[in-house]
């Protein structure tokens, strides 16, 4: 549909060129046919709302606001120019013609890159409701910034919309290197329906964009992007890689625990204090459903890893979720070996690992290539992170998706099939990868966090 949409605009402008061309090209004559034209678009764009696969949403906003801008533009300069005689130059109308069109193109491909994705309908008991919030960590100075600003961890809550005083676990997400808070919406939703309150959050300057408690968004940062970037080249020493994914750990560590800590001070103190930005519809009772003796912490790729991290630390987390994230915060050392060849590149180095074994119940979860490559670190005999710790945990669930590449595992490939692919995708269908996802973390959470039934895990999914 918003193909033919595009074709309609198009036609119109074309259609424009052609009737000035036409007739006497004064400047009149062309203002006024540029007005009609404008408003014309306009309508096109209101007519096609009622049809299926257009509307007012974030597929479509840009295009509605570059029409309704033309249109004003062109009307505003035919009042203007109304006693304007002279006739128009042919360029002046190719021009025009040109500009509009592209800025046409430009407002349209939004509907080409996103898909019109609400998540799926919650299979739980409970409707959900959302709340957010910035937490600003007195205690750390933006890395990021020069001002001496604090560190802020903004945080978006999904929960059970119940009028009683019943308590539900607390669920804490980490979203992976350039994402952002919502790369898992639609399994917040399934957890928070089925009774659990998920604090989902963005760490900022990792995260695709966030707004701070100025209103600022706040991009990822360019640095942190090219370093992300850097440590998957197959000439990057690993050494470099050992470093940079040390302070990525850190920082999000850091973030995660500070959440944590400061949820669980509300819950000593019943208030909150100025660690809290919250608006003037920020649902205090929310706080009150919390079952702060029930912690489960889950996160995607980076933010997989900082999930184990957090795990291994923290007395008071009771299941660990990791979604397809290599255990960095695992990897203690890098030190001098004999050379080692592991998929087609040699290694004169090996990693040191955590040794005691993974204290809390922990899940984790892998696409095709990621579970292949610890297959072959097994074979070849290379220390592999997320093998050491499996092998070892005191409760440990292993499983992969076939067919799955790396953002299968988020709601990328159905918010945006074509941005989900430049990621990484397989072949595995977007939307039951998804749904099989968020329930395989539910049954795990109903298990371990509120003896609900009994966790059993297939070695793979998506055959």
């Amino acid at each position: 549909m918003n193909t033919l949409l595009l074709i309609m605009l198009l036609i119109v402008e074309m259609g424009l060129a052609v009737l000035t061309f036409s007739e006497v090209k004064t400047q009149k004559s062309w203002l006024k046919n540029r007005a009609i034209a404008g408003a014309i678009e306009v309508a096109v764009f209101l007519i096609f709302s009622f049809f299926p696969g257009i509307d007012f949403g974030i597929r479509f906003k840009a295009l509605l606001f570059i029409l309704i801008i033309k249109a004003c533009i062109f009307c505003i300069s035919m009042l203007i120019g109304r006693k304007a005689t002279g006739e128009v130059k042919a360029g002046k109308i190719v021009v025009s013609t040109l500009l509009s069109i592209v800025f046409i193109l430009m407002g349209i491909v939004p509907s080409y890159i996103f898909c019109d994705y609400a998540g799926p309908t919650p299979t739980g008991e409970y409707a959900v409701k959302t709340a957010s919030a910035i937490l600003v960590d007195n205690s750390r100075i933006e890395e990021f910034e020069e001002d001496g600003s604090y560190r802020e961890v903004p945080i978006d809550f999904y929960y059970p919309d119940v009028q009683d005083d019943a308590v539900y676990p607390l669920v804490v997400f980490s979203h992976g290197a350039f994402g952002y808070s919502r790369s898992n919406f639609s399994m917040y939703q399934e957890l928070a329906s089925h009774g659990y309150v998920v604090a989902s959050l963005s760490h900022p300057y990792h995260s695709f964009f966030c707004k701070d408690t100025a209103g600022k968004i706040v991009t990822v940062n360019p640095q942190f992007m090219h370093d992300a970037l850097y440590i998957n080249d197959d000439n990057t020493k690993e050494s470099e890689i050992f470093e940079l994914s040390k302070q990525w750990i850190n920082l999000r560590t850091l973030d995660m625990t500070f959440a944590i800590d400061t949820l669980e001070k509300w819950n000593d103190t019943k208030r909150l204090d100025d660690t809290w930005y919250v608006d003037e519809n920020f649902d205090n009772n929310l706080l009150t459903h919390i079952d702060f003796d029930k912690i489960g912490i889950i996160g995607h790729s980076l933010g997989g890893a900082t999930a184990v991290n957090v795990g291994r630390i923290r007395s008071d987390v009771d299941a660990v979720v990791d979604i397809d994230g290599t255990m960095l915060g695992e990897q203690v050392d890098l030190i001098e070996a004999e050379p080692l060849e592991f998929e087609g590149i040699v290694y004169d180095v090996r990693y040191t690992m955590n040794e005691e074994p993974y204290p809390t119940a922990l899940l984790n979860i892998d696409n095709e290539e990621h579970h292949n490559s610890r297959l072959e670190a097994k074979k070849v005999g290379m220390p592999y992170a997320n093998n050491e710790v499996m092998e070892h945990a005191i409760c440990g669930y292993d499983t992969y998706f076939a067919n799955a590449g790396h953002m299968n595992l988020t709601d990328l490939p159905l918010v945006s099939p074509f941005l989900a692919k430049m990621l990484g995708t397989g072949s595995i269908d977007s939307k039951e990868c998804v749904d099989t996802l968020n329930q395989v973390v539910l049954s795990f959470y109903n298990d371990v966090l509120k003896d609900e039934g009994e966790f059993v895990v297939e070695e793979v999914y998506g055959n």
